[in-house]
């Protein structure tokens, strides 16, 4: 929070929007001299009994001194929030400073007494938490160090409040009265509460808007057609458990639309709306929202477009319509929204424009585009048969209020969703997205693919500031975060069904087997370029049997060497299978996708999809290894007995023929699984054309039977985590997911190896390092005096002998370069120094550019000095043009370049690269947001594709990369410890043998840029 510059002026910046406990919202705002209406009416509403507990006498009623002391303050010693629903007051806090001795003080004076008045109808939402947050943060700006209050002993509630802030208190019991001093310093426990009731609030306003009792169509059409008429059909034919309304003002009274009761407005439903969805035009929302409003409903869905997606005037409807769903203390889905579907079997809810209800399923799904949703579903829906459908969908549209880190908190202890599947176009507080991912990873995959991440703006329709930073970084900052980071929605929805079928993998060592020689070899390189360990792979040869498979499969979960198991599957068919099958009579699925009732263990998915024209189940591959073949070698097994013989002809109705090859080969597959069902299996199935119907004949096509999910119990106390499954045990239903190309499968085990592995990390996740040779207070005096030389707006870039200064005072040494502006100049820094010296330019033109010849290294004496500053004066320009300095050599090593800096939506990002083409041409740099442990230095070091050349890369001596390490964590903590160091690059780094060398260092202060992550809770800005 900034200080206004006038100790009376409006502080508009206290104003904010919050979500309470029961999952709506309010406003908190400074209390004004024009509130006065509003404060008397509000303590009207107060029971007498509340009003004794905040004044300890009976306080019937303000008098107009009370009135005016209550609205009248200065916004500095005496200040004043009140939370608002619908403009009206519903619970009030203030504070007083004081002095030692009670008595009104100003500052210097660091304590206030603070008191509360909630509504009893608005008590045990949490507002008096939220306005206790607000209120802390109020004084700590305002310099209040500590808040005293006297409550009753018998008002438990409010004592409550204060026990459970986590503050810092002292508790005292004199003359009938409890007095607490709390200490407004935040600590971890106080940080820890205000995000566990941030959660539990915002997963609350969520589970509203996915699980209500009662829903209202507003915009349905008398006639067929149109996007309302479209969604209440929807509704109806998901089979939604709650009641329905349909609204439209042109509707007559007591008429019905396709058996649902019809009105003409939303005020005239006969009992609570839970839910609204307003598919009515832009110009018609506002008033649709004013009646939901009025009538108490909770949460809206608006699928209505024309808002920031259309332009500037959108922009601004959308902003106000925000404004004013808020006023009434309602959440908001869109506008522009696809709308938001929940599979459970108590709900039943398809509140979108979805025609066809998903699976039910333990996948979610959150996307922020209707089209790329539509897409989603539609892929979720072909390629989930038998395996794992949805648990709820959420398509925010222009994400105006719910994003996805409200969808991420309500996710987060959901006992229906195991996986769950992001489609991001921009995030609007990248820092909250990341501390919520990575929590919500550490119980449960998260696979995040985001579009116009190369764009570098925000799309249209959503007011986010967009990142600086390439999409590599961004996509290496979430990955420390644990999210799962893909680049397309194919390859979103690949590893979303792995991870939601299959245990983790215990490490990378992949064992291949099937019947096709190439397409193991294929698999096999895969493999490598993902980063696995493949085994080599074992031919079956084509002549193998399921049983075969069995077998191969059973013996390669038991090996201990193998972590994770490729089938590849080139299906046989008799001769004559395929031309006796009469037309028309082919199934819809592949047989390997199939998995009857009375079969035992899970459905094998496959993307029945046909392979290139002209491949043959018989096509030879590479010759099988031999003495002087290179490559991985390849294990053959020479099966006797013919292949399976398929029966061609169809199924009756509800049944399978158990003889059929694909049916046989996934109950073969199945059985294998089952005997180590701690390790995950996929199945690469490259068809031929036609193959598909010819295997589907041996398909069931009757109804499956799905085990319904469990209701939605009461979330649990966000405080304690929910349980994260071992990362070794299996799903309760292991399914077998299968893909057409080994690509696709290898990519997404590499995934879940790369997830499993970061799983394992969370148990040591490393510590941020105390160094005693810190000294934190001298640079925060330092970085104040000199930002208070500058015009306190843009900041200001150092002098060298000011930033050497601030990084020492955290123990980076930066060696000294004098300036050498002409030959004599240079031999006298040189004598300065010390022989042996180095001759640089630093012209910006010319700064780390040796390949120009601007650096002339080992100089051992003044007559090798100056004939290389002739020589560098006579090649590259004036030495007023070169600016050469002077610096002692230090010892050979690797060149590195370490830089830190703060972006506007990433936050604060440590970087490490090695110097010159490695990072600056191929992009070869590691990142990690601040503050780094010490085990993230570790791996930062060792994260870069070059990363071999400092530790004995052909031959060579290995460099000191613990001290590489050291000066890492030392700038993260400079970063850190003190924002308004918004910009540090050390380039280059020489580390040696022993030690290191900062040669340069540029530092930028700045104001310290706004955390919308730190403070009090509250909802976006709009």
């Amino acid at each position: 929070m900034q200080t206004p510059p006038d100790r009376h002026a409006y502080p508009s910046h206290w104003e904010a929007d919050v979500v309470l406990r029961d999952g709506g919202t309010a406003r908190i705002r400074p209390i004004t001299a024009d509130d006065a209406d509003r404060l008397v009416s509000f303590f009207e509403q107060v029971s007498d009994e509340s009003k004794y507990y905040r004044f300890f006498a009976p306080y019937p009623r303000l008098s107009a001194k009370d009135v005016h002391r209550f609205t009248h303050h200065d916004y500095v010693d005496r200040v004043g929030l009140a939370a608002t629903v619908g403009g009206e007051f519903i619970a009030t806090v203030r504070y007083d400073r004081i002095d030692a001795q009670g008595r009104p003080a100003s500052a210097p004076a660091d304590e206030a007494e603070v008191a509360f008045l909630v509504q009893d109808a608005h008590q045990g939402r949490g507002v008096a938490s939220a306005l206790l947050e607000h209120i802390a943060a109020v004084a700590r700006e305002r310099g209040i160090r500590r808040f005293a209050a006297e409550v009753l002993p018998a008002n438990t509630k409010m004592v409550k409040v204060f026990t459970d802030a986590g503050y810092q208190q002292q508790r005292s019991f004199e003359d009938g009265v409890v007095r607490l001093e709390l200490d407004l310093e935040p600590t971890d426990r106080s940080v820890a509460v205000q995000r566990a009731r941030e959660q539990r609030a915002e997963a609350r306003s969520v589970q509203r808007l996915l699980a209500p009792g009662s829903v209202a169509v507003i915009g349905v059409g008398r006639g067929e057609g149109g996007v309302g008429r479209g969604i209440l059909r929807n509704l109806l034919a998901a089979g939604f458990t709650g009641r329905l309304h349909a609204v439209n003002a042109a509707f007559a009274d007591g008429t019905e639309v396709d058996g649902v009761p019809a009105h003409r407005s939303v005020r005239d439903i006969p009992e609570p709306v839970d839910l609204a969805v307003v598919a009515v035009a832009a110009e018609r929302v506002p008033q649709a929202v004013a009646d939901c409003g009025d009538h108490g409903v909770q949460g809206l869905v608006v699928v209505s477009a024309g808002y920031a997606e259309s332009g500037t005037e959108g922009r601004e409807r959308q902003r106000a319509l925000v404004r004013q769903v808020r006023s009434y203390g309602m959440r908001l889905i869109g506008p522009n929204a696809f709308g938001v579907i929940n599979t459970s079997p108590g709900v039943r809810l398809n509140a979108s424009l979805a025609p066809a209800m998903p699976a039910a399923g333990r996948i979610g799904l959150f996307t922020q585009s209707g089209a790329i949703g539509i897409a989603l579903l539609s892929r979720l829906h072909r390629r989930t048969a038998g395996l794992s459908g949805l648990s709820t969908c959420v398509s925010a549209g222009n994400r105006a209020d719910v994003s996805g880190n409200d969808v991420l908190q309500y996710w987060y202890d959901d006992p229906d969703t195991d996986v769950a599947l992001m489609y991001l176009e921009s995030i609007g507080n990248p820092r909250k997205f990341t501390r919520l991912a990575r929590r919500t990873a550490a119980v449960k995959p998260l696979v995040v693919v985001q579009g116009a991440r190369h764009s570098g703006i925000a799309p249209t329709g959503h007011a986010d500031a967009a990142t600086r930073l390439p999409h590599a970084t961004v996509s290496a900052l979430l990955r420390q975060a644990g999210v799962i980071r893909v680049d397309t929605v194919t390859e979103l929805v690949d590893a979303g069904l792995l991870l939601a079928g299959q245990p983790l993998p215990a490490g990378p060592r992949v064992a291949v087997l099937g019947n096709s020689e190439s397409l193991g070899l294929l698999t096999y390189d895969a493999c490598v370029a993902e980063g696995l360990r493949p085994l080599p792979p074992r031919d079956l040869t084509t002549a193998a049997t399921p049983e075969d498979f069995r077998t191969a499969l059973a013996g390669a979960l038991a090996d201990d060497g193998c972590d994770a198991v490729v089938v590849t599957v080139i299906p046989s068919l008799g001769e004559s299978s395929r031309r006796d099958t009469p037309p028309g009579e082919t199934g819809h699925q592949s047989a390997l996708s199939v998995g009857t009732g009375h079969q035992s263990g899970p459905p094998v998915e496959t993307d029945s999809r046909p392979a290139p024209s002209g491949e043959t189940a018989h096509q030879s591959g590479p010759p099988v290894e031999t003495a002087h073949q290179s490559g991985p070698p390849v294990e053959t097994v020479h099966q006797s007995g013919p292949p399976v013989e398929t029966d061609s002809r169809p199924a009756p109705s509800g049944e399978a023929h158990p003889q059929g090859e694909g049916e046989t080969l996934a109950a073969a597959l199945r059985a294998a699984a089952a005997t180590c069902p701690t390790k995950p299996v996929t199945v690469v199935h490259v068809e031929l054309g036609g193959l598909a119907e010819a295997l589907s004949v041996a398909a069931s096509t009757g109804p499956r039977a799905t085990p319904a999910p469990p209701p939605h119990p009461t979330a649990p106390d966000a405080a304690t985590p929910p349980q994260a499954p071992d990362p070794q045990q299996p799903p309760e239903r292991t399914r077998i997911p299968a893909y057409p190309a080994p690509e696709r499968a290898v990519r997404a085990l590499a995934e879940a190896v790369k997830y499993a592995q970061w799983r394992r990390d969370l148990a040591d996740t490393g510590k941020v390092p105390e160094y005693d040779d810190i000294d934190e207070h001298g640079a925060a005096d330092l970085v104040a005096r000199l930002l208070s030389k500058s015009d306190g707006t843009h900041g200001v870039t150092l002098g060298p002998a000011d930033a050497h200064d601030l990084l020492a005072r955290y123990g980076i040494r930066v060696h000294q370069a004098l300036p050498g502006p002409d030959a004599d100049a240079a031999a006298r820094a040189a004598d300065r120094l010390g022989y042996p010296v180095a001759l640089k330019t630093t012209a910006p033109h010319l700064r780390h550019r040796p390949d120009l010849g601007g650096v002339r290294l080992d100089l051992s004496d003044e007559d090798q000095l100056r004939r290389a500053y002739r020589e560098l004066t006579h090649t590259l320009g004036r030495p007023a043009e070169l600016r050469p300095v002077v610096q002692r050599m230090v010892a050979r090593g690797v060149d590195t370049v370490v830089r830190a800096g703060h972006d506007a939506a990433a936050g604060a990002v440590l970087s490490f690269g090695l110097a010159g083409a490695a990072s600056d041409l191929l992009g070869d740099v590691a990142h990690r947001l601040i503050p780094v442990t010490d085990r993230e230095a570790r791996q930062l070091v060792r994260s870069i594709r070059t990363a071999p050349l400092l530790f004995g890369w052909r031959g060579s001596a290995p460099v000191d990369t613990p001290a590489l390490e050291e000066l890492l964590q030392r700038l993260s903590r400079l970063v850190d410890d003190h924002p308004e160091v918004v910009s540090v690059s050390l380039e280059p780094v020489v580390v040696a043998q022993d030690g290191l060398s900062v040669l340069s260092a540029s530092v930028r202060l700045a104001p310290p840029p706004a955390r919308d992550d730190l403070g009090p809770r509250t909802l976006p800005a709009y």
